[in-house]
């Protein structure tokens, strides 16, 4: 279950990049958009306005998709969808959709462990016995 070595995990922008005057403007939402007007100060990069997107903000190719354990995360369904995991089991761990039955998550859990594959979110929608 341990995963491949890799280098050390850095995401250098974990906050999200807001819309200029989505907090002024109700009707204004918060997604991302470009600001393309001639006199924006936000486009024109002044000093103490919110900062854009860019390329140098991206994380290093090698661990772009990693999560804190260091495993790729795949949507698991069913058990039919955790045999394609068997062989990868350094490089990816097993997420249960959110729409699984507690039922069936028992069922999920169980195959995983005697595969030896990781779960990434194991304690979700279980029952707590009396």
């Amino acid at each position: 279950m341990a995963s491949l070595p890799h280098p050390k995990i850095v995401k250098k922008h974990t906050k999200k990049f807001k819309r200029h005057h989505s907090d002024r403007y109700h009707r204004v939402s918060e997604n991302w958009r470009k600001q393309k007007g001639i006199d924006s100060v936000v486009r024109r990069r002044f000093r103490g306005n919110i900062s854009q997107p860019k390329i140098g903000y991206g994380s290093n190719k090698k661990t772009k998709f990693l999560s804190p354990s260091g495993h790729k995360t795949f949507l698991v369904a069913n058990v039919k969808d955790l045999e394609t995991l068997t062989m990868h089991t350094k490089t990816y761990a097993a997420e249960i959709a959110h729409n699984i039955s507690a039922k069936n998550r028992v069922v999920i859990l169980a195959r995983a462990k005697a595969l030896g594959v990781k779960v990434t979110n194991p304690k979700g929608r279980l029952a707590l016995e009396a």
